[in-house]
Parts: C-alpha cells; sequence; structure tokens
C-alpha cells in the first residue's frame, strides 16, 4: 500500500531540477539588471524639469547624491547628457574589421556614466557595493558625486566648475594636472557643453524643483526637503 505514495514522491521531485533551474534563470535576470527594465532616454533632453517629469525617481538619486558628495544635481545630469544622453546600457562602438568582422571595444566604459572597469571597482569597495550597477541611475549619480568629490581632494577643483570637473573626468586627475586636454579640443570642447548645459540644468530646476521635493505621499511641507 505504501509503493504508490513512494511513486507519487518520486514523480513530483523529477520535477525539482527545473524548478530550479526557472529560479536560477530568474535571479540571474533580476541581479544582472535586464535591459527590458530599463526606462527610455527622456524624450526632451535639453530641460532639467521635462526629464524629472518623465522620470521622478532620477531626481531622489541625483538629490541623494548631492546630500552625500556636493555636486550640484544640475551638474550631475549635465555629466549623464554628455556621457550617455540618458542610455543605460550603452557601451563605445566596437571596432569591424573588413567592415563586419567584429574586434575588442576601445574601452571598458558602460552605462550611464560611462564608468570604466578599474574605477568602477574602485567606487564599488570605497562607496558603493557588489550590487551596484553602471546600468541603474541611483548608482550612476552616486558614482559621479563619488568621483568629483575625488577630484575636488586630489586636484582642488572646485565641485561648482563643472567644465573643470569633467575635464578630470575624462582624463583622471593625474591627466588632469599634467594638463594632458589641452592637446585634445574635443575634450575641451565636450567640457564647455557640460559647463553651458549644467547652468541651463541650474536655471530651469530653480523654477521646478518644489515639484520634486513634496510629491510622495508621506512628504509634508514644510518637512520635506528643500534642497
Amino acid at each position: 500500500m505504501l509503493r504508490p505514495v513512494v511513486d507519487g514522491f518520486r514523480q513530483n521531485t523529477s520535477a525539482l531540477p527545473t524548478f530550479r533551474l526557472w529560479v536560477a534563470l530568474a535571479l540571474v535576470l533580476v541581479l544582472s539588471g535586464c535591459a527590458t527594465f530599463a526606462p527610455n532616454p527622456p524624450q526632451d533632453q535639453s530641460n532639467i524639469c521635462e526629464i524629472f517629469r518623465e522620470q521622478p525617481t532620477w531626481y531622489d538619486y541625483a538629490q541623494e547624491s548631492q546630500e552625500r558628495w556636493g555636486t550640484p544635481i544640475a551638474t550631475q545630469m549635465s555629466f549623464i547628457q554628455q556621457e550617455s544622453s540618458f542610455r543605460s546600457h550603452v557601451r563605445p562602438d566596437r571596432k569591424y574589421y573588413l567592415g563586419f568582422i567584429p574586434g575588442p571595444r576601445p574601452s571598458s566604459a558602460k552605462g550611464y556614466a560611462q564608468a570604466q572597469d578599474p574605477v568602477w571597482g574602485e567606487y564599488e569597495d570605497q562607496a558603493g557595493s557588489l550590487f551596484s550597477r553602471r546600468t541603474h541611475m541611483k548608482h550612476a549619480t552616486d558614482f559621479i558625486g563619488w568621483y568629483n568629490q575625488r577630484t575636488r581632494a586630489q586636484t582642488g577643483i572646485s565641485l561648482s566648475n563643472p567644465e573643470h570637473l569633467y575635464l578630470a573626468y575624462h582624463e583622471g586627475a593625474g591627466g588632469y594636472q599634467r594638463g594632458s586636454y589641452r592637446g585634445k579640443p574635443a575634450v575641451q570642447r565636450a567640457a564647455r557643453q557640460v559647463a553651458t548645459r549644467a547652468s541651463r540644468y541650474q536655471s530651469q530646476l530653480n523654477s521646478c524643483e518644489a515639484e520634486f521635493q513634496c510629491r510622495k505621499f508621506y512628504q509634508v511641507w514644510p518637512f520635506c526637503r528643500t534642497g
């Protein structure tokens, strides 16, 4: 009389490997930050108010980074627009041989902030965690804040000087101090664009920031954050 029960038990447990496989796949998708869950780039990237209206949590992330590291929200977002145009999974284009054979990428830069592998590893060790992802805006804004704070400590560049912060971001603190950017007109032009955009973003944010400071149900003026 016990045999059918035992056989039934064996029949049910035969499905366990398949179940475990599905669980493992689900965990991999969650931890890898699958591109399907990434938001589309904002339609109007010239206006920070419109950017935050499309993605209000991005304001929260940038505000948290500003509070932690000191880089203004407008500067953080100007960096990200310059680096990735708010595309979460963008990477440098590969070189192709004979027009169709894919070669290596020119660098390991990835994500919103286009952080490269070595410096991202330093960020994980010093300020982030093993779960930090270059494809998530929260971690990208925190990375930029951390990097600029380190730049300020190493070079003395003010956190209110987006042009020179970007030069150091692109060239590294050592390259900036050696003046490596002076022979790179494209880098200098990009830095000026970052500064101009940061100034425009700041003016725009001054007119709309209140929309994002008290928008959550548990935030009651005047006790919510005011910048």
